[in-house]
């Protein structure tokens, strides 16, 4: 089964910066892509950013040159930097993995969620 774990959430003051880790094990077949979601209270889950097994990334409006995906598969840990923090990014942060297997289906796994909340 596969697993994925965040951790780096804590409370920061507007414009500093955090960087959250997701890190993986129990993966039998690759992950095809990884990505991060973030839920405020009351609102929906929202999509952030992902990454792709050939680097490619995707950013939501609302962080794009704010929020830098990463990975290192010698860890087998995704990375997300994010600067310049707004109130409005205040939010539990979710790691999602998304795993295709062959005659099988596709699966999405969800990290545990760790907050992040910034300060005005």
């Amino acid at each position: 089964q596969v697993q994925l774990v965040e951790s780096g959430g804590g409370l920061v003051q507007a414009g500093g910066s955090l960087r959250l880790s997701c890190a993986a094990s129990g993966i039998i077949f690759s992950i095809n892509a990884m990505g991060w979601y973030r839920q405020a209270p009351g609102k929906q889950r929202e999509l952030v950013t992902t990454i792709t097994s050939g680097g490619s990334t995707n950013y939501a409006d609302s962080v794009k040159g704010r929020f830098t995906i990463s990975r290192d598969n010698a860890k087998n840990t995704v990375y997300l930097q994010m600067n310049s923090l707004k109130p409005e990014d205040t939010a539990v942060y979710y790691c999602n993995g998304h795993v295709v297997v062959p005659r099988l289906g596709e699966y999405d796994y969800w990290g545990q969620g760790t907050q992040v909340t910034v300060s005005s």
